[in-house]
């Protein structure tokens, strides 16, 4: 496997074998090891002869290694590991008993120990205030209960390598929605789940004919009241406009597309959205890279179809391998899933493809394409399915399904489209079915200043169509996007179109145009402009409903931890501070002053400076417009200059988040002298402290001079690292981000290339999700 520093950086971080913290392991060593495995399989319960099943270890070894299919992360981290959980997907009931509440997340915290991420529906728990019997007492609700599920998933570690990710559903008609809408309000809360509305089809009547709807006790069943549906959406709508969630879930649609309902209802899906599950269900996925399905014919690419379809049927009886050689974590996971041996193949490298075909996102082609290459995968996975059940028989669950009177199938479902995370960095191609959000960033780099990192398939066609060149790249390192660049032909930049260059109703579309013919769900972010409006977003929620997508999440640029621009550098008043706890600051009596807590992830500028020492590096994080943290780096870690430099910033840091005006903090360091300068006139460099004095009290001048010259500001840009400007060059402001998609600090590798897509929060750097 030919291997990006990207990929192979993530792949030891997350994937590859250790012991006491080094690798042992080679990436070849790793798709040998869950080949091998998953294979192995076929011996003892298919009795599939030795050569044969080396042969099949052979092709599941051949079609990963040539980044043509990956399975989802548990598979390739634990496939042929003691730990041996190889699902990603998992939904776990919760009846309405302390019983039920607590056995449910002791097994979630065994699922996220192996790697696997769980989804919830709370709407069976009686709503707050609600009698308890057993006691005389009230009940505390399910929002309650919401947080003592995040609290336990903050505690435990997903098999080494990642945070437990969950989804947390809710009815629309559950007598708590309106403080379930608001549940994610003060920032910083329920940071280990996604929240969604399960949206219902009388819910979406009632507001179409602006009518209100009942409320039912999920206790005692009955109606305990009516809310008007246009002000319950709206202020879905206000909230996810505000911070992104909650997302929906169109439950009614789902449980029309349940494959096994006498089995049961489907009440929650998967923590991305994309896998809608009965209680106790689990589900093994996997991704096709149509960016490498293609061939070349009379200097131009097109779909390679047989490729496609030989790729799909042997992913199919790949994923079914895995459900056989799963080691589930409780009996009750492994029944239901046997039962009905669902499966998800899915997709990623979506956008590589059309840029090879030559096609924009946003076009009718695009979508038809969408429609044509979907069907063809679904119409493949079932006659793959088909076959399997000749084999080896149909799902147990078979008889009462909505197959029985149609197709004999080894599986219930047998497509989804899921988040390829990482999986997609790993395989060098764009993620799932979103467009490219940068043509090209700049990873900054301690001992090389900077280090631009380009799009390969853009870099391949640039090269092949005689536009390529350094320049060219370091436009596109500053803008991320091919818009305004004439250098480019007018026909690419058209095809090299990025994300928030698409408007959102395309967005939708294409999401839509992958559901028709996608078995399970859809998971994509709707990414909308910073200055979109909540009837924009609105618009989005009704489309969304119209065209039969089963759920929606949308993303407003910025929208997380990045507000609008003050006027000025105007300090929150007591008061503001104060309808906060977190925030609550006392002035005036010694030893009271209280920091206010970190949030999860800050914005940031970073810089360099030449001091008498060195190069000193400087990274400013921002909460709420105001300076709120600043890393300093000079020297070599262990050093004593390193130490002293870090303690500097840890007190200026401190001296921010407890409210210190931050123009005296840079008064207090400007003009710290040492033996030696750098620099001449009023840039001259005396010392490190004066070094950072300079850095804050030109960034403050700079923030003030927007502040003053436009009242209002989408936000402080705070996209990708420009390359660090000597003494010299002065400081140079904060780009303007053109509308372009705005990137968050990664709280993992510190790049500001951390986004919102794929229904998740991914560094297109690291790799590091949040899915």
């Amino acid at each position: 496997m030919k291997l990006s520093d990207n990929a192979r950086a993530v792949l030891e971080r997350r994937y590859l074998k250790k012991q006491e913290g080094k690798v042992v392991e080679e990436p070849e060593d790793l798709l040998r090891r869950v080949a091998q495995h998953v294979a192995a399989v076929e011996a003892e319960a298919f009795h599939l002869p030795e050569a044969e099943v080396a042969a099949l270890a052979e092709a599941y070894y051949r079609v990963m290694d040539e980044k043509k299919f990956m399975p989802n992360s548990p598979t390739l981290m634990n496939a042929g590991r003691e730990l041996g959980q190889l699902s990603a997907c998992f939904v776990l009931p919760i009846e309405d008993s302390m019983e039920s509440i607590f056995e449910s997340l002791k097994i979630a915290a065994l699922i996220h120990k192996s790697g696997g991420g769980t989804g919830f529906s709370f709407s069976r728990i009686r709503p707050q205030n609600d009698q308890v019997g057993s006691t005389g007492g009230v009940a505390s609700g399910p929002l309650s209960f919401l947080k003592v599920y995040n609290a336990s998933t903050e505690a435990v570690k997903q098999g080494g390598t990642r945070r437990g990710a969950n989804m947390g559903i809710l009815r629309i008609d559950h007598p708590d929605i309106l403080e379930f809408i608001d549940a994610k309000k003060n920032r910083g809360e329920l940071t280990n789940f996604n929240l969604s509305v399960a949206v219902t089809d009388r819910f979406m009547e009632a507001l179409d004919k602006d009518e209100s709807y009942f409320l039912v006790n999920p206790r005692s069943r009955q109606p305990v009241g009516k809310l008007p549906a246009r002000e319950v959406f709206e202020k879905i709508v206000r909230s996810a406009w505000e911070n992104g969630e909650p997302g929906v879930v169109f439950i009614d649609r789902m449980n029309e597309a349940n494959p096994t309902p006498n089995q049961g209802a489907i009440e929650s899906t998967n923590p991305c959205g994309e896998q809608p599950l009965l209680p106790f269900e689990s589900c093994n996925l996997g991704s096709l890279n149509l960016s490498q399905l293609v061939k070349a014919c009379d200097g131009r690419f097109e779909v390679d179809w047989d490729e496609l379809a030989a790729v799909t049927r042997l992913a199919i009886r790949f994923l079914d391998d895995v459900i056989e050689v799963n080691q589930y974590p409780i009996p009750q996971i492994e029944q239901i899933t046997k039962g009905n041996r669902k499966i998800g193949l899915g997709v990623m490298g979506w956008a590589d493809l059309l840029f090879k075909l030559r096609i924009p996102y946003n076009s009718e082609q695009a979508i038809q394409l969408a429609e044509t290459v979907m069907n063809r995968i679904d119409m493949e996975s079932k006659q793959a399915s088909a076959a399997l059940a000749e084999e080896r028989g149909t799902f147990p669950n078979f008889t009462g399904s909505v197959y029985e009177n149609k197709l004999k199938l080894r599986n219930a479902t047998t497509t989804t489209i899921a988040p390829t995370g990482t999986i997609s960095i790993i395989c060098d191609t764009s993620g799932g079915i979103e467009p490219l959000f940068s043509l090209a960033f700049v990873r900054q780099i301690m001992d090389n200043d900077r280090l631009i990192e380009v799009n390969h398939a853009f870099a391949e066609i640039a090269k092949a169509e005689g536009f390529f060149s350094q320049e060219l790249l370091e436009k596109l390192a500053e803008t991320g996007s091919a818009a305004d660049l004439p250098e480019i032909p007018e026909e690419w930049r058209k095809v090299f179109i990025t994300a928030h260059e698409i408007d959102p109703e395309w967005h939708i579309r294409m999401q839509a145009a992958f559901q028709k013919y996608t078995d399970n769900a859809v998971s994509k972010t709707i990414n909308f402009a910073h200055d979109a409006t909540p009837e924009q977003v609105a618009e989005a929620y009704r489309l969304a409903y119209k065209l039969g997508c089963k759920g929606l999440t949308v993303y407003r640029d910025g929208s997380i931890d990045n507000q609008p621009m003050q006027k000025g550098l105007e300090t929150k008043t007591v008061t503001d501070s104060a309808s906060n706890p977190e925030t609550r600051l006392t002035y005036g009596e010694w030893g009271q002053i209280q920091p206010i807590k970190r949030p999860k992830r800050l914005n940031g500028i970073t810089d360099a400076r030449q001091t008498p020492e060195g190069n000193l590096y400087l990274t400013l994080n921002f909460h709420e417009r105001q300076p709120f943290e600043l890393f300093a780096q000079i020297g070599k870690a262990g050093s004593d200059l390193s130490a002293f430099t870090e303690a500097i910033a840890r007190l200026i840091s401190l001296a921010f988040r407890c409210g210190i005006d931050p123009q005296a903090v840079a008064e207090e360091l400007l003009g710290i002298g040492g033996s030696r300068f750098v620099g001449f006139g009023p840039n001259r460099v005396r010392s490190v402290p004066d070094a950072i004095g300079q850095f804050l009290s030109e960034y403050l001048a700079k923030m003030n001079e927007t502040a003053e010259t436009a009242a209002v500001q989408p936000q402080l840009d705070l996209g990708l690292i420009e390359s660090a400007p000597t003494v010299s060059e002065g400081i140079k402001p904060p780009r303007p981000s053109h509308g372009k998609m705005g990137f968050n600090l990664c709280p993992v590798c510190g790049m500001y290339t951390f986004g919102y897509f794929e229904g998740c929060a991914k560094c297109i750097s690291c790799g590091h999700s949040e899915c």
